[in-house]
């Protein structure tokens, strides 16, 4: 009953913290604070300055801003519109048709935001019109867009990969490599969905696409030419070992604002307003990620997390068996936290039993990835339900409905990525180390 005390200790001033209205990062701080003082006799406060300032000053951090600023400068340019114009002569023929256009779309603009709620708002503010006048099922045109929007968590350069990377201290670079082919797979099965979809409904009957010969399919697809230089030399610069994700970050930014000025959208008003974006948006992540890392250390000094990894060991779980209860585990609290608070106020219990079980950090990051993306569609707190409900004015429940498929094919993408772990492992394994 004792080493229950500070785990009821420790949910109670959170949620007291938390119902109160307080910030994720302060409500943190908050708990954190009340365990140094209770469960040990050093200073609360030079404790709290000492590691605040160590998380806060980490270099690995960087790339975290960048990314998000990157995001924010193309969130403000015609990069939607073009890829629709380059991407929808080739999905015509596919089919499902131009739903596929919203796959395929933000499996690109993720491959340059990192951000799910980014992905989605500028995806989807120019497919939704775009399908709904081709008569294309609404459930279909929603739930594809909640599904593949939450590919920017795990397709490089992804915000929640950075967090967790640096959360537990391994690589973000191979980290990135680790989420390539397991988004590109988790895209497919999307694509496969929609297609079998589109074969067995008989309600599936959207207007034609006009034919188009192959030398205007090739002239629309000069449209997605920039977005896919700027992927290669963001993504290419890792993978070839010449760029670690912080200076990958600053040519990701250099090539955005490039992209901008090219298309004539980048004026002081959007420079500012992206740079304002990418600041707020930052804050508030580093604010949680230092409430995180003082919370890890009140937590170490009640040796609740070594007790927990301890308990777990001594029921003999198998691999499978430890993985499953944390997919349930995720699973629910992503239905009342956003992605990065589940990871950092998660994984200081949850990483001495996934290391004591054998399991690569690099490999488990995807895992708790795709699990997270889950929770951006997943009532009553799923992101990207409220971002949809403001695009398209649709009940919650309507939303939720469309992306249960999507979320069901991510429940299929974890027992995948458990059966083939190499997906995960094998561009991190061969990618050239750079010091």
């Amino acid at each position: 009953m004792e080493s229950l005390a500070p785990v009821v200790l420790f949910l109670f001033v959170l949620f007291l913290l938390l119902g109160t209205g307080v910030w994720v990062g302060l409500a943190l701080i908050g708990v954190a604070f009340v365990g140094v003082e209770l469960f040990t006799s050093r200073p609360a406060g030079d404790a709290m300055i000492t590691v605040i300032w160590a998380s806060s000053s980490s270099w690995t951090l960087t790339a975290l801003p960048l990314f998000i600023w990157m995001g924010e400068i193309l969130y403000r340019t015609r990069l939607s519109e073009d890829m629709f114009r380059g991407l929808s002569p080739f999905m015509a023929r596919l089919p499902g048709g131009l739903v596929h256009t919203n796959i395929v779309g933000c499996t690109v603009f993720a491959a340059v935001s990192g951000s799910s709620a980014a992905t989605l708002t500028t995806v989807g503010k120019m497919s939704i019109p775009e399908l709904r006048r081709r008569n294309y099922p609404e459930h279909m045109v929603i739930g594809t867009l909640a599904g593949a929007a939450t590919l920017g968590l795990m397709i490089p350069p992804s915000l929640i990969l950075i967090v967790y990377g640096v959360t537990i201290n391994e690589s973000i670079t191979k980290l990135f490599m680790a989420g390539v082919l397991p988004g590109l797979v988790l895209a497919a099965m999307f694509m496969g969905y929609v297609a079998i979809y589109a074969k067995l409904s008989k309600t599936y009957k959207p207007d034609p696409e006009p034919p188009m010969s192959f030398v205007e399919k090739i002239r629309n697809a000069r449209f997605l030419i920039p977005v896919m230089m700027l992927i290669l030399a963001v993504i290419g610069s890792m993978y070839a070992g010449f760029a670690t994700a912080t200076e990958a970050a600053a040519i990701g930014v250099i090539g955005a604002l490039v992209l901008a000025a090219w298309q004539g959208s980048l004026t002081w008003s959007t420079f500012l307003d992206s740079l304002m974006g990418a600041t707020r948006t930052s804050a508030m992540i580093a604010l949680i990620l230092a409430g995180a890392a003082f919370l890890t250390l009140s937590m170490g000094f009640t040796g609740l997390p070594r007790a927990i990894a301890e308990y777990i060991a001594s029921m003999e779980l198998s691999r499978f068996e430890l993985l499953m209860a944390l997919l349930v585990f995720y699973i629910v609290i992503g239905c009342f936290l956003d992605g990065i608070s589940a990871v950092v106020l998660t994984m200081a219990v949850v990483e001495p039993m996934v290391r004591a079980a054998g399991i690569d950090m690099i490999w488990f990051g995807i895992f708790v990835v795709i699990v997270v993306e889950m929770a951006q569609i997943t009532p009553p707190i799923g992101f990207n339900l409220f971002v949809l409900q403001g695009i398209t004015r649709h009940e919650m429940g309507y939303i939720s409905k469309a992306a249960l498929p999507m979320f069901a094919i991510m429940v299929a993408m974890v027992f995948v990525l458990i059966a083939v772990p190499e997906l995960a492992t094998w561009l991190p394994d061969n990618m050239r180390n750079r010091p």
